[in-house]
């Protein structure tokens, strides 16, 4: 027995749980909606502009309602948006818009979310081949 085999036990065959992941992705999402509204709306504080509530709202219900489930892909990127055509556009807009205030005033969750879409990005590329 070696060293390192006294200090990290070997995992067994076990199933890893499945993690819900839309209650990180709304919270995402309406940071996102905050930054945007505020710099191309000039809102502040918790208020934005009737037109981002709106699709704010949209979108909350709509994740509800994914058919991937709690295990769900990153919105950005996902292939079957929930909402119609006219609405991802906007929504895909505003997270795009939203990446320069997402990166300076949330780090954290801006880098959760680009791991969440690349790693989303790379499995479709390899499952594609």
């Amino acid at each position: 027995m070696g060293f390192f085999s006294r200090l990290f036990k070997r995992r067994k065959n076990e199933q890893v749980p499945i993690k819900n992941t839309v209650p990180d992705e709304k919270k995402a999402i309406r940071k996102a909606f905050g930054a945007y509204c505020h710099s191309h709306h000039n809102t502040s504080g918790k208020n934005m502009c009737s037109k981002c509530n709106a699709l704010l709202m949209t979108v909350m219900v709509k994740i509800q309602r994914c058919p991937y489930g709690i295990t769900k892909p990153v919105c950005q990127v996902c292939e079957t948006p929930c909402f119609g055509a006219k609405q991802t556009q906007q929504f895909r807009t505003i997270m795009k818009g939203s990446q320069k205030k997402m990166f300076f005033f949330h780090p954290l969750i801006f880098m959760r979310q680009k791991l969440k879409e690349w790693s989303f990005m790379y499995y479709k590329q390899k499952s594609n081949k």
